[in-house]
């Protein structure tokens, strides 16, 4: 289990280190201030911190509140990006965009972007995606989504 992002990254095969790398770049000069950079769930996180959102995750309070994720597949890349799942808006420009951009037919889940061919990744449109929403735009999100009022 990786504590740091760079161990991570240098446990991975060469030709995987250098694709997540870039991704990693990609979303580290979109991302908006008040994120951080973790290890969450074994794989690259990018969080709202319990210092901006003190509830945390409603599945686990003890985690900050996960907004992307980056990891190495066996035989792919996925990207998971919460806002995804949430913003039906968000969701149909992603992937009316993917399709303008990519050659291949977009594999996705819920929030679960998936990349097999490592020379069709779209880092222009990941940039556009992560650039998307803030902190604040996030945690409003997420609260209309999933937090449930118990009073």
């Amino acid at each position: 289990m990786f504590t740091k992002v760079e161990e991570y990254i240098l446990d991975l095969p060469e030709d995987r280190q250098l694709v997540i790398q870039k991704i990693r770049e990609i979303i580290l000069n979109n991302l908006h201030d008040g994120f951080d950079e973790v290890i969450q769930y074994e794989m690259l996180g990018y969080v709202v911190p319990h210092k901006i959102y003190p509830a945390g995750y409603h599945c686990d309070p003890k985690q900050p509140l996960p907004y992307i994720h980056l990891a190495s597949q066996k035989n792919y890349i996925s990207l998971y990006h919460m806002g995804l799942y949430a913003d039906k808006v968000l969701l149909e420009w992603f992937t009316s965009e993917y399709a303008k951009r990519c050659h291949y037919k977009l594999d996705m889940g819920k929030s679960c972007i998936r990349f097999k061919k490592m020379d069709d990744i779209p880092y222009d449109l990941i940039g556009e995606l992560v650039s998307k929403m803030t902190v604040g735009d996030w945690i409003n999100l997420y609260e209309k989504s999933h937090v449930r009022d118990v009073t």
